[in-house]
Protein backbone atom coordinates (compact mmCIF):
# COMPACT_ATOMS: atom_id res chain seq x y z
CA UNK A 1 0.00 0.00 0.00
CA UNK A 2 1.29 3.36 -0.92
CA UNK A 3 2.46 6.32 1.50
CA UNK A 4 0.66 9.51 0.66
CA UNK A 5 2.72 12.45 1.94
CA UNK A 6 1.80 16.37 1.23
CA UNK A 7 4.58 19.01 1.06
CA UNK A 8 4.81 23.11 1.77
CA UNK A 9 7.21 25.77 0.87
CA UNK A 10 7.49 28.88 2.64
CA UNK A 11 8.72 32.44 1.04
CA UNK A 12 10.08 34.77 3.08
CA UNK A 13 10.21 38.21 2.26
CA UNK A 14 10.41 41.47 4.09
CA UNK A 15 8.77 40.28 7.02
CA UNK A 16 6.23 38.60 4.80
CA UNK A 17 5.73 34.83 4.88
CA UNK A 18 4.15 33.75 1.66
CA UNK A 19 2.86 30.47 1.30
CA UNK A 20 3.68 27.58 -1.83
CA UNK A 21 0.83 25.23 -2.96
CA UNK A 22 0.49 21.82 -1.45
CA UNK A 23 2.49 19.08 -3.40
CA UNK A 24 1.43 15.35 -2.76
CA UNK A 25 3.46 12.48 -3.38
CA UNK A 26 3.33 8.54 -2.66
CA UNK A 27 5.87 5.95 -1.43
CA UNK A 28 4.99 2.58 -2.74
CA UNK A 29 6.24 -0.07 -0.18
CA UNK A 30 8.87 -2.53 -2.16
CA UNK A 31 7.06 -5.53 -0.44
CA UNK A 32 3.45 -6.51 -0.51
CA UNK A 33 2.03 -9.27 1.89
CA UNK A 34 -0.54 -11.65 1.78
CA UNK A 35 -1.47 -13.99 4.37
CA UNK A 36 -4.17 -17.50 3.65
CA UNK A 37 -5.03 -20.45 6.02
CA UNK A 38 -5.77 -23.78 4.27
CA UNK A 39 -9.08 -24.53 6.52
CA UNK A 40 -12.27 -22.66 6.62
CA UNK A 41 -13.31 -23.20 9.97
CA UNK A 42 -11.81 -24.75 13.47
CA UNK A 43 -13.08 -26.89 16.08
CA UNK A 44 -11.60 -27.13 19.92
CA UNK A 45 -7.83 -28.44 19.38
CA UNK A 46 -7.53 -28.35 15.40
CA UNK A 47 -4.61 -27.52 13.60
CA UNK A 48 -4.72 -24.36 11.34
CA UNK A 49 -2.04 -24.55 8.28
CA UNK A 50 -1.34 -21.03 7.58
CA UNK A 51 0.29 -19.88 3.51
CA UNK A 52 2.20 -16.38 3.98
CA UNK A 53 3.20 -14.73 0.40
CA UNK A 54 6.24 -12.39 0.54
CA UNK A 55 6.58 -10.50 -2.82
CA UNK A 56 9.79 -8.30 -3.55
CA UNK A 57 8.60 -5.44 -6.11
CA UNK A 58 12.08 -3.92 -6.40
CA UNK A 59 14.97 -5.00 -8.44
CA UNK A 60 17.30 -4.93 -4.92
CA UNK A 61 16.93 -8.09 -2.47
CA UNK A 62 15.19 -6.68 1.08
CA UNK A 63 17.60 -8.31 3.75
CA UNK A 64 17.08 -8.17 7.81
CA UNK A 65 13.16 -8.88 7.69
CA UNK A 66 11.23 -9.62 10.91
CA UNK A 67 8.07 -11.09 10.28
CA UNK A 68 5.86 -11.38 13.63
CA UNK A 69 2.42 -13.80 13.88
CA UNK A 70 0.32 -12.78 16.64
CA UNK A 71 -1.12 -15.70 16.59
CA UNK A 72 -4.92 -14.07 16.81
CA UNK A 73 -4.01 -12.51 19.90
CA UNK A 74 -6.78 -10.36 21.52
CA UNK A 75 -7.52 -8.27 24.55
CA UNK A 76 -9.60 -10.20 27.94
CA UNK A 77 -9.54 -8.31 30.82
CA UNK A 78 -6.27 -6.30 31.31
CA UNK A 79 -4.16 -8.46 29.75
CA UNK A 80 -3.41 -10.19 26.01
CA UNK A 81 -4.53 -14.26 25.15
CA UNK A 82 -3.57 -16.20 22.14
CA UNK A 83 -5.66 -18.44 20.83
CA UNK A 84 -3.27 -20.32 18.35
CA UNK A 85 -0.29 -21.94 19.22
CA UNK A 86 2.83 -22.33 17.09
CA UNK A 87 3.46 -26.03 16.24
CA UNK A 88 7.17 -26.77 16.99
CA UNK A 89 9.21 -27.44 14.05
CA UNK A 90 6.18 -26.54 11.37
CA UNK A 91 7.72 -23.82 9.83
CA UNK A 92 9.20 -24.07 5.86
CA UNK A 93 10.65 -21.28 4.29
CA UNK A 94 10.60 -21.03 0.84
CA UNK A 95 12.52 -18.43 -1.77
CA UNK A 96 11.35 -18.05 -5.11
CA UNK A 97 10.04 -21.64 -4.60
CA UNK A 98 13.25 -23.22 -3.55
CA UNK A 99 13.23 -24.34 0.30
CA UNK A 100 15.49 -22.83 2.51
CA UNK A 101 17.20 -23.91 5.79
CA UNK A 102 14.89 -23.05 8.92
CA UNK A 103 15.12 -19.26 9.71
CA UNK A 104 15.95 -18.10 13.71
CA UNK A 105 12.00 -18.12 15.35
CA UNK A 106 10.75 -17.13 18.59
CA UNK A 107 7.28 -17.80 20.01
CA UNK A 108 7.46 -16.65 23.70
CA UNK A 109 4.96 -13.95 22.10
CA UNK A 110 3.51 -15.10 19.28
CA UNK A 111 5.25 -15.99 16.19
CA UNK A 112 8.55 -13.79 15.58
CA UNK A 113 10.85 -14.88 12.61
CA UNK A 114 14.06 -13.16 12.09
CA UNK A 115 16.50 -12.69 9.36
CA UNK A 116 14.25 -13.18 6.70
CA UNK A 117 15.55 -12.11 2.66
CA UNK A 118 13.01 -11.76 -0.17
CA UNK A 119 15.24 -12.00 -3.52
CA UNK A 120 15.24 -8.91 -6.42
CA UNK A 121 12.04 -8.77 -7.85
CA UNK A 122 11.47 -12.49 -6.40
CA UNK A 123 8.98 -13.79 -3.34
CA UNK A 124 8.92 -15.66 -0.25
CA UNK A 125 6.45 -18.17 0.78
CA UNK A 126 6.20 -19.56 4.80
CA UNK A 127 3.98 -22.11 5.88
CA UNK A 128 3.65 -23.06 9.02
CA UNK A 129 1.05 -24.56 11.77
CA UNK A 130 -0.76 -23.52 14.75
CA UNK A 131 -3.36 -25.02 16.99
CA UNK A 132 -6.48 -24.30 18.32
CA UNK A 133 -6.16 -23.82 22.41
CA UNK A 134 -8.12 -23.11 24.85
CA UNK A 135 -8.97 -19.51 24.45
CA UNK A 136 -10.11 -19.94 21.33
CA UNK A 137 -13.74 -18.85 21.44
CA UNK A 138 -16.71 -21.72 20.10
CA UNK A 139 -19.81 -20.16 20.06
CA UNK A 140 -21.43 -19.91 16.67
CA UNK A 141 -20.56 -16.29 16.54
CA UNK A 142 -16.31 -17.30 17.58
CA UNK A 143 -13.75 -16.44 15.28
CA UNK A 144 -9.89 -16.21 15.32
CA UNK A 145 -8.84 -12.79 13.61
CA UNK A 146 -4.79 -13.34 12.74
CA UNK A 147 -2.60 -10.75 11.63
CA UNK A 148 0.95 -10.82 10.37
CA UNK A 149 3.64 -8.31 10.16
CA UNK A 150 6.47 -7.38 7.82
CA UNK A 151 9.34 -4.91 9.42
CA UNK A 152 12.64 -4.00 9.06
CA UNK A 153 15.18 -1.30 8.05
CA UNK A 154 14.60 0.84 5.07
CA UNK A 155 11.04 -0.64 4.52
CA UNK A 156 8.04 0.11 5.56
CA UNK A 157 5.82 -1.95 7.35
CA UNK A 158 3.01 -3.70 6.07
CA UNK A 159 0.15 -6.12 7.81
CA UNK A 160 -2.25 -8.94 6.44
CA UNK A 161 -5.00 -10.52 8.24
CA UNK A 162 -6.42 -13.90 8.36
CA UNK A 163 -10.50 -14.56 9.91
CA UNK A 164 -10.94 -18.24 10.34
CA UNK A 165 -14.44 -18.55 11.62
CA UNK A 166 -15.76 -21.61 14.13
CA UNK A 167 -17.41 -24.74 12.42
CA UNK A 168 -21.26 -24.63 13.33
CA UNK A 169 -22.13 -27.86 13.96
CA UNK A 170 -23.50 -30.77 16.88
CA UNK A 171 -20.57 -32.70 18.42
CA UNK A 172 -23.04 -35.87 19.82
CA UNK A 173 -21.96 -38.73 22.18
CA UNK A 174 -24.22 -41.36 23.69
CA UNK A 175 -23.47 -42.79 27.56
CA UNK A 176 -25.52 -45.81 28.40
CA UNK A 177 -26.29 -46.91 31.75
CA UNK A 178 -28.22 -49.89 33.30
CA UNK A 179 -29.67 -49.92 36.44
CA UNK A 180 -30.06 -52.38 39.14
CA UNK A 181 -27.01 -54.45 38.99
CA UNK A 182 -27.75 -57.45 39.74
CA UNK A 183 -31.29 -57.80 38.82
CA UNK A 184 -33.70 -60.51 39.41
CA UNK A 185 -34.86 -62.91 37.29
CA UNK A 186 -38.21 -61.52 35.43
CA UNK A 187 -37.17 -58.19 37.27
CA UNK A 188 -37.37 -54.77 36.02
CA UNK A 189 -34.71 -53.30 34.04
CA UNK A 190 -33.79 -49.30 33.60
CA UNK A 191 -31.64 -48.31 30.60
CA UNK A 192 -30.44 -44.80 30.79
CA UNK A 193 -29.08 -43.00 27.71
CA UNK A 194 -27.46 -39.74 28.20
CA UNK A 195 -27.69 -37.75 24.54
CA UNK A 196 -24.51 -35.48 24.82
CA UNK A 197 -24.07 -32.41 22.44
CA UNK A 198 -20.80 -30.42 22.98
CA UNK A 199 -21.25 -28.33 19.71
CA UNK A 200 -22.18 -24.79 19.61
CA UNK A 201 -25.89 -26.18 17.06
CA UNK A 202 -28.46 -27.49 19.17
CA UNK A 203 -30.33 -30.88 17.25
CA UNK A 204 -33.65 -30.29 16.37
CA UNK A 205 -36.74 -32.43 15.58
CA UNK A 206 -35.77 -31.44 11.85
CA UNK A 207 -32.47 -33.34 11.98
CA UNK A 208 -34.10 -36.27 12.58
CA UNK A 209 -31.55 -38.09 15.25
CA UNK A 210 -33.01 -41.29 16.32
CA UNK A 211 -31.27 -44.09 18.93
CA UNK A 212 -31.84 -47.52 18.48
CA UNK A 213 -30.90 -50.40 20.67
CA UNK A 214 -31.18 -54.48 20.79
CA UNK A 215 -32.18 -55.25 24.34
CA UNK A 216 -30.98 -59.02 25.18
CA UNK A 217 -32.52 -59.78 27.37
CA UNK A 218 -35.54 -58.48 25.17
CA UNK A 219 -37.79 -56.29 27.52
CA UNK A 220 -41.49 -56.22 28.23
CA UNK A 221 -43.97 -53.53 29.18
CA UNK A 222 -41.44 -51.06 28.76
CA UNK A 223 -42.23 -47.61 29.56
CA UNK A 224 -40.15 -44.78 27.31
CA UNK A 225 -39.45 -41.26 28.98
CA UNK A 226 -37.49 -38.53 27.19
CA UNK A 227 -37.02 -35.46 29.09
CA UNK A 228 -39.54 -36.33 31.71
CA UNK A 229 -41.95 -36.69 29.16
CA UNK A 230 -43.75 -39.99 28.43
CA UNK A 231 -42.92 -41.19 24.71
CA UNK A 232 -45.78 -43.12 22.85
CA UNK A 233 -45.44 -45.80 20.95
CA UNK A 234 -45.79 -45.84 17.61
CA UNK A 235 -45.28 -42.41 17.32
CA UNK A 236 -42.08 -41.71 18.83
CA UNK A 237 -40.85 -44.82 19.31
CA UNK A 238 -40.88 -48.52 17.89
CA UNK A 239 -40.33 -51.17 20.16
CA UNK A 240 -40.45 -55.18 19.14
CA UNK A 241 -40.90 -57.39 21.94
CA UNK A 242 -39.83 -60.83 20.25
CA UNK A 243 -36.25 -59.12 19.17
CA UNK A 244 -35.89 -56.78 21.14
CA UNK A 245 -35.44 -53.76 18.46
CA UNK A 246 -35.64 -50.42 19.64
CA UNK A 247 -36.01 -47.49 17.87
CA UNK A 248 -36.95 -43.90 18.01
CA UNK A 249 -38.86 -41.80 15.55
CA UNK A 250 -37.40 -39.55 13.13
CA UNK A 251 -38.29 -36.24 14.58
CA UNK A 252 -38.75 -37.51 18.01
CA UNK A 253 -35.77 -36.20 19.38
CA UNK A 254 -33.74 -33.09 20.75
CA UNK A 255 -30.75 -32.18 21.75
CA UNK A 256 -29.69 -28.66 23.27
CA UNK A 257 -26.49 -26.58 22.35
CA UNK A 258 -23.73 -26.80 24.69
CA UNK A 259 -22.82 -23.61 26.69
CA UNK A 260 -19.04 -21.80 26.64
CA UNK A 261 -18.05 -19.83 29.44
CA UNK A 262 -14.78 -17.92 29.79
CA UNK A 263 -13.14 -17.48 33.05
CA UNK A 264 -12.58 -14.19 34.38
CA UNK A 265 -9.13 -14.65 35.64
CA UNK A 266 -7.13 -16.67 32.92
CA UNK A 267 -9.35 -16.48 29.83
CA UNK A 268 -9.84 -20.13 28.67
CA UNK A 269 -13.21 -20.97 27.98
CA UNK A 270 -14.95 -24.30 29.08
CA UNK A 271 -17.79 -26.36 27.58
CA UNK A 272 -20.69 -27.81 29.09
CA UNK A 273 -22.54 -30.06 26.44
CA UNK A 274 -25.99 -29.29 26.43
CA UNK A 275 -28.01 -32.84 27.39
CA UNK A 276 -30.90 -34.91 26.75
CA UNK A 277 -31.67 -37.65 28.69
CA UNK A 278 -33.74 -41.17 27.72
CA UNK A 279 -34.84 -43.69 30.27
CA UNK A 280 -36.19 -47.10 29.04
CA UNK A 281 -37.82 -49.14 31.87
CA UNK A 282 -39.44 -52.61 31.65
CA UNK A 283 -39.82 -55.85 32.84
CA UNK A 284 -36.84 -59.01 31.46
CA UNK A 285 -38.72 -60.95 29.00
CA UNK A 286 -36.25 -63.92 28.96
CA UNK A 287 -32.48 -64.70 29.20
CA UNK A 288 -30.71 -66.47 26.18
Amino acid sequence: MATIFTNQATLNYNGEQIRSNITTGSIEGVLSLTKEAIEDSYRAEDTLTYVVSIVNNSDEAVTGITFTDDLGAYTFETGTVQPLSYVDASLQYYANGVMQNDPAADTTNGLVITGLTVPADGNVTLIYSAQVNEFAPLGTDGEIINTVTLDGQGITPVSASETVAVTSEALLSILKAVTPIPVAENGELTYTFQLQNSGNTPVTEADNATVTDTFSPALSNISVVFNGETMAEGTDYTYDESTGVFATADGALSIPAATYTQDTSTGAWSVTPGVSTLVITGNIHSID
